[in-house]
């Protein structure tokens, strides 16, 4: 028989799964983000402690490790406080001339849908530091965001 109707195995065929990537530089996150990320570890040691198959297995413990990474290296940031915008925050800004709120959270917990961006957004990197009724430049214009408004984010 020819080599080239020969395998070893079927694992050769397969895709390579690598780990989850972890975003660069400092993971920090909101009490809201650090719970969330607790709640998921924990969710899947459950899962694991149920897997049925060696694949489902393999997916659990890859998940896992990048959930325990992130739990293991996350920086909790106290909750604003005065008028700053800092992670935590919920701001309301003016954009082309239609006003917006968002929330600066972790990179963990941004969720655009639910309007929660992550600090390393462009977007929350020009609002950081600004005080209601500053101006800041945004991608590429100046004065393109007004702050109008800045509070801690109580919601949960």
């Amino acid at each position: 028989m020819s080599v080239a109707f020969r395998r070893e195995s079927d694992d050769e065929h397969l895709e390579p799964t690598f780990e989850l990537p972890i975003a660069r530089g400092p993971n920090f996150v909101t009490a809201r983000g650090l719970r969330l990320i607790e709640a998921r570890v924990a969710e899947l040691e459950r899962a694991l402690a149920a897997a049925a198959d060696d694949a489902e297995r393999k997916a659990l413990r890859r998940a896992h490790r990048y959930w325990s990474t992130r739990q293991s290296t996350a920086q909790l940031v106290p909750a604003p406080e005065g008028r700053m915008v800092a992670i935590g925050s919920r701001v309301t800004f003016c954009h082309n001339g239609e006003e917006r709120v968002v929330t600066i959270v972790g990179g963990d917990e941004a969720d655009a849908a639910s309007e929660r961006i992550a600090f390393s957004a462009p977007l929350a990197r020009a609002l950081l530091g600004a005080e209601p009724g500053e101006r800041r430049d945004f991608a590429g214009a100046e004065d393109a965001l007004e702050v109008v408004a800045t509070e801690a984010d109580r919601r949960d």
